[in-house]
């Protein structure tokens, strides 16, 4: 077992455990085609309650995925029977595009004991490992936040590092957006990229089988995208949602205090006086 990744052997072989807690976090767009409640209500990990990103944050204009309070994340995981003394488990049906924003969520707000179900539920539906469309009804526990800032950036940190420069900045969008080729799927936001950042899209970092992958392989497409792990790093993307994946594969390779930048390019790009690149 990894430090932030656990196999689909050691949670079927753990879910019974009263210490560990499953979390399913899929993720989809609201009006869309696809719910993931109505997903989950369908077919979940047993034992597993919801996560909601959309309903667990601080929605602000432009910006629909701000990290929630402290009180507001506090009292939302409590209910969900999360907290102290809870190995938390995550995972989604969404290649990681959820489960590692949580994964960072939970980290964020103080709890370290916190990890990524590798493969997600693709993986364990393909191994035809158990799932359920019984409730889960849990028992409300403690939740003790201790906000670790150390791992979160706001506009007014990452002005500042444009002329400062002493934490890379790690841009986890498609090519195209990062260099103003292809638009922003969000109106009102400027092309580009923050002056000074690499570009590493998110889904190089994962395996053909939806397997994040391998250390030497997560290595050897980071430093090849010119990003130093020993260094520090900010990770940026649209909404701050699929950049805490770069943030997971860093902690892989032992750079565990990566930051992200929550308001990502959904503010930045629609501040009027912030510099842009392409």
């Amino acid at each position: 077992m990894s430090d932030a990744l656990v196999s689909s052997d050691w949670l079927h072989n753990h879910l019974q455990s009263p210490d560990v807690r499953v979390v399913d976090t899929t993720w989809s767009l609201p009006g869309g085609e696809r719910s993931a409640r109505a997903e989950y209500d369908a077919a979940h990990l047993p034992g597993a309650v919801f996560f909601d990103l959309d309903a667990i944050c601080e929605p602000k204009e432009l910006h629909p995925h701000t990290v929630p309070s402290a009180a507001k994340f506090s009292s939302r995981v409590r209910k969900l029977g999360l907290g102290d003394g809870n190995r938390i488990v995550v995972y989604d049906g969404n290649r990681f595009f959820a489960s590692a924003r949580v994964w960072w969520m939970f980290r964020y707000m103080g709890h370290e004991d916190v990890m990524v179900l590798d493969g997600g539920l693709e993986k364990w539906r393909a191994e035809d490992r158990p799932l359920t469309d019984m409730p889960t009804r849990p028992q409300e526990r403690h939740f003790t936040v201790r906000q670790n800032t150390l791992l979160l950036r706001e506009l007014d940190q990452m002005r500042t590092n444009v002329t400062a420069r002493r934490e890379q900045v790690v841009d986890a969008r498609s090519a195209g957006r990062f260099h103003a080729r292809e638009p922003e799927p969000r109106p009102g936001l400027r092309s580009g990229h923050i002056p000074g950042a690499v570009n590493l899209h998110y889904a190089g970092l994962i395996a053909a089988d939806g397997t994040l992958k391998p250390p030497s392989e997560l290595r050897r497409v980071i430093v090849g995208a010119g990003i130093d792990p020993a260094r520090p790093v900010v990770t940026s993307c649209g909404s701050g949602v699929s950049a805490a994946l770069i943030n997971l594969s860093l902690f892989e390779l032992g750079a565990h205090n990566a930051a992200l930048y929550d308001g990502s390019w959904s503010e930045w790009g629609a501040q009027a006086d912030t510099p842009i690149a392409t």
